[in-house]
C-alpha cells in the first residue's frame, strides 16, 4: 500500500466486486495494522500487529471465528475463539519460533491495559499466528523481542506497507519472495453497504503452480529459473478476515472457510507441509466483557445474503496473496540464501501479467 505498485497498477483486476477506498483490510472502519521489520544479514524477520478496533478489545470484544484449512501450524488462541466466538486482543503475526515471545509480550500489553485481568476477572486469550521463515531468516536465533511487539502495536495505522515487511520479511511464496498482502471488497445489500477486508501472510506454494488472473505465469517463469525445478512447498499462509457485516460467529465461520477459493485460484493445492489458517472477526457488534443488566443484541444478516460475502472473501483473498507477491522486494538472508521478487523477474524476462 502507501506508494507501492500493486496488482491493479499492472492492469489486473481480480473478481467482480468493487474494492474499498484503500483496497485493504483497513477499509473496515477501526482496523489498523503495524509492522516492525528486522533486516540485518542473517536476521530477516519481523512482527505485524492487527488491531480489530481502536478501543479496549478486552473490554469490547468482537465476534470471531477461526478455520483450519490444513493444520500444519502453531497458531495460538484459536481454541477459545471457536468456543466463545470472540477475540479480545490484537492479532500478532511473526515467525514460528517467536510465538512464545510474541504471546508473552501481548499478555504483558493486555495486563497493562486491564488491571482486572487475573484479579477480579479471568485471564486473557492472546492471538498469535506464525509462518516459518527459516530459509531467509536465522529462526533459531529468535531475534524477536517484546519491544518489537510493543512497537508493532504502537505503529498500527490505516496505511501500511506490503511485501517484504513485518512478519513477511523472511517469507517465500510460490518459490519467490512473498510476505504481506491485503485487499478488500464492498458488498451492497438492501440494508446497507459493507466491507470485507483480507490480510495475508504468504509463505507457501511452488512456482510452477502460480496463476495470476487465470494466467499460468509460474509455468512461464519456471522455464527461466533453474532453482524452481527443485523447490518444495514447505510453508504456510495466515489469512485474517475483517468485516463490518453484521454476522453471528456461525455465519462468520461459514464466510472465512471460503477464503480457500481465493487461495486455489492463485494455484495453491494446500500441500501436506503447508499450514493454512484463517481467523476472522466482525466489528459490527461489540461484546462487553462485564455482564450488563440487559441482554446483548446481536444483529445478523439473513442466510440468503451470505453468498455475496462468500464471493467477497474469495476475491479479496486471491488479490491479497497476489499483492504480497507483486509488492515484495528481493531479499538476501541466512547463509546467503535469497529469493527474487516477482516484479523484477517480470521485467527481466519481459513477461506481461495480462
Amino acid at each position: 500500500m502507501k506508494t507501492q505498485k500493486r496488482l491493479r497498477d499492472y492492469g489486473i483486476t481480480i473478481g467482480r466486486l468493487e474494492t474499498g477506498s484503500k483496497n485493504a483490510i483497513t477499509d473496515v472502519e477501526g482496523v489498523t495494522v503495524g509492522h516492525v521489520t528486522l533486516n540485518n544479514g542473517d536476521i530477516q524477520t519481523g512482527v505485524t500487529a492487527i488491531l480489530p478496533h481502536q478501543g479496549n478489545v478486552f473490554k469490547e470484544k468482537v465476534i470471531a471465528a477461526s478455520h483450519v484449512i490444513n493444520g500444519f501450524g502453531k497458531t495460538m488462541g484459536t481454541i477459545q475463539i471457536n468456543e466463545l466466538g470472540t477475540i479480545e486482543t490484537p492479532i500478532l503475526l511473526t515467525n514460528t519460533l517467536s510465538i512464545g515471545t510474541a504471546a508473552d509480550a501481548l499478555i504483558e500489553y493486555m495486563l497493562e491495559q486491564n488491571e482486572e485481568i487475573g484479579r477480579s476477572t479471568g485471564t486473557v486469550n492472546p492471538i498469535v499466528c506464525e509462518c516459518n521463515d527459516m530459509f531467509l531468516n536465522d529462526v533459531r536465533a529468535r531475534n524477536i523481542t517484546k519491544e518489537h511487539v510493543f512497537e508493532a502495536i504502537a505503529n498500527a495505522s490505516l496505511e501500511f506497507e506490503e511485501g517484504s515487511v513485518g512478519a513477511g520479511r523472511g517469507m517465500l511464496c510460490y518459490s519467490l519472495k512473498g510476505g504481506i498482502g491485503t485487499s478488500s471488497r464492498q458488498m451492497t445489500l438492501e440494508h446497507g453497504t459493507y466491507t470485507i477486508g483480507v490480510f495475508a501472510l504468504t509463505n507457501f506454494g511452488i512456482l510452477s503452480d502460480l496463476t495470476i488472473a487465470g494466467n499460468p505465469i509460474g509455468q512461464e517463469l519456471k522455464e527461466h529459473l533453474l532453482q524452481a525445478k527443485k523447490d518444495k512447498d514447505q510453508g504456510s499462509v495466515i489469512i485474517i478476515v475483517a468485516t463490518d457485516l453484521p454476522v453471528s460467529e456461525r455465519q462468520l465461520s461459514r464466510i472465512i472457510k471460503r477464503a480457500v477459493s481465493g487461495l486455489s485460484r492463485t494455484g495453491s493445492i494446500i500441500t501436506t507441509g503447508s499450514g493454512e489458517i484463517v481467523i476472522g472477526f466482525s466489528t459490527a457488534t461489540k461484546i462487553p466483557h462485564e455482564k450488563p443488566a440487559f441482554s446483548v443484541p446481536v444483529s445478523t444478516i439473513h442466510e440468503e445474503d451470505i453468498d455475496l460475502a462468500f464471493r467477497a472473501v474469495g476475491e479479496a483473498t486471491e488479490e491479497a496473496v497476489l499483492n504480497s507477491l507483486i509488492t515484495a522486494t528481493h531479499v538476501v538472508g541466512r547463509d546467503g540464501n535469497e529469493r527474487p521478487a516477482l516484479k523484477d523477474l517480470l521485467e527481466k524476462f519481459q513477461i506481461s501479467l495480462d
